[in-house]
């Protein structure tokens, strides 16, 4: 994201509009299509590229923006998620606006749970409305992208629009599982559809080509959208609990609809798969750019020291603070906060979680078989370690049947992919 250079009477402009603007980022559902990694904690909590959380993506986005009004609405009281936004974003960040954690209520018929993401803002809406924003910025919890959110909001205004939705271009198979758009020369929303399947429909929104040979290429919906105030209050009042699924279509008949087309790197975590992938590009300088010195991801500080290689020959790969590996070979791979990783073990295009705590009794001393880590003489391939796991002596992980799917005592299969969930200890001599 480009750096502006502004002079004062903008900053002044720019800060005024901001005032008007509130975040609202949907911190995801059960996640269960990215199950057994939210077995234990909802999918924004989740661990990515070695020492952040998904969440820490949309409220970077906003908090480099300059928005500072945010609300996060989870799906119920997740403490790791809740944990981690207290303590990563300090209240120096929101001196002239305010960060809200907002989960379903009690009532008399017991939790509440959201329905869908329509649902999960109007369930908070009397709440959102004490803020005096004219402008309600829609963001989704588990996304990669760096976005100039500030341009968008200003699409908004300029255009007078009711609705934008962020859009971006995608192929075939990715139109399938998105909204997908059409739009006039001025950007104004025409048609949508949600998650279509069938040939005709596809074809309706597929996008001109100068060839025959070109690829289809659609405009599809991002999932981040910007509100007027009263449009919202006026959406939610319709029937239906998800914006995409039930109420975007209605709102085309009811006010002035935009496209704002965004043209970097996107990625929706909704798999196992699209997580394990879109982890590794970094490992490759590729998909979410994590160095930008103009547009910090905000992460939680650990408090720990450097990480300490023992003679392990490293390529390609992310090593995160506070670890302390003696293994022979880590390639393609990600390392995360505390990992713990013994002599001889051979980890190959796999993501380490790492841990929150090097063991699980602070105040003890334990012998060293004791620690969370990856033990002697292992093998690990395509595999996803989560946190707080214990990995045995002479363990393989290496898919030895090339299996799609696997179900089975702590250890999983999904993708092709191995996942070792949180609490799991593969003994010694272990081969799957």
């Amino acid at each position: 994201m480009a750096k502006r250079n502004l002079k004062r009477g903008q900053h002044k402009e720019e800060f005024g509009f901001l005032k008007k603007v509130a975040a609202v980022i949907l911190a995801g559902g059960r996640g269960t299509r990215l199950f057994p990694l939210t077995a234990h904690r909802c999918k924004p909590a989740v661990s990515f590229g070695g020492r952040y959380r998904l969440i820490d993506i949309p409220l970077s986005n906003a908090l480099n923006s300059r928005i500072n009004q945010i609300y996060v609405i989870s799906p119920s009281f997740d403490s790791q998620l809740h944990q981690h936004i207290l303590t990563t974003n300090n209240s120096d960040m929101f001196r002239t606006g305010g960060l809200e954690l907002r989960t379903p209520q009690e009532t008399t018929r017991g939790k509440e749970w959201f329905k869908g993401t329509a649902d999960a803002v109007r369930q908070n809406l009397e709440y959102l409305l004490k803020s005096s924003a004219e402008y309600f910025l829609i963001l989704s919890g588990d996304q990669l992208y760096t976005m100039d959110l500030l341009d968008m909001l200003k699409f908004a205004e300029q255009e007078d629009s009711d609705l934008v939705i962020a859009t971006i271009l995608v192929g075939k198979r990715e139109a399938k599982r998105m909204g997908l758009i059409q739009i006039d020369k001025k950007q104004s929303i025409t048609d949508f559809y949600e998650k279509p399947q069938e040939e005709a429909i596809l074809k309706k929104f597929s996008l001109p080509t100068k060839s025959k040979s070109d690829p289809e290429r659609y405009l599809a919906s991002m999932g981040i959208y910007i509100f007027k105030r009263e449009a919202l209050i006026k959406l939610l009042d319709e029937e239906g609990d998800d914006f995409g699924r039930d109420l975007i279509p209605k709102c085309l008949n009811m006010g002035k609809c935009s496209s704002y087309i965004y043209e970097g790197y996107w990625e929706d975590i909704g798999t196992v798969s699209s997580y394990y992938q879109a982890n590794l590009l970094l490992t490759e300088g590729k998909g979410l750019n994590t160095y930008q010195e103009d547009y910090q991801i905000y992460a939680r500080s650990h408090h720990v020291p450097s990480a300490l290689i023992n003679g392990t020959r490293i390529s390609n790969s992310l090593i995160s603070q506070g670890s302390i590996i003696d293994a022979e070979e880590i390639t393609h791979s990600i390392v995360g906060v505390r990992a713990l990783i013994k002599q001889g073990t051979i980890i190959q295009d796999s993501i380490i979680l790492g841990n929150r705590t090097y063991h699980p009794f602070l105040n003890q001393a334990l012998p060293s078989d004791q620690y969370f880590s990856i033990g002697e003489n292992c093998l690990i391939q395509k595999t996803i370690v989560d946190e707080e796991a214990r990995i045995g002596d002479n363990v393989q992980l290496i898919n030895k049947d090339g299996l799609e799917t696997y179900d089975g005592d702590g250890i999983y299969i999904r993708d092709g992919i191995i996942i070792v969930t949180s609490g799991t200890e593969p003994p010694d001599n272990f081969i799957l």
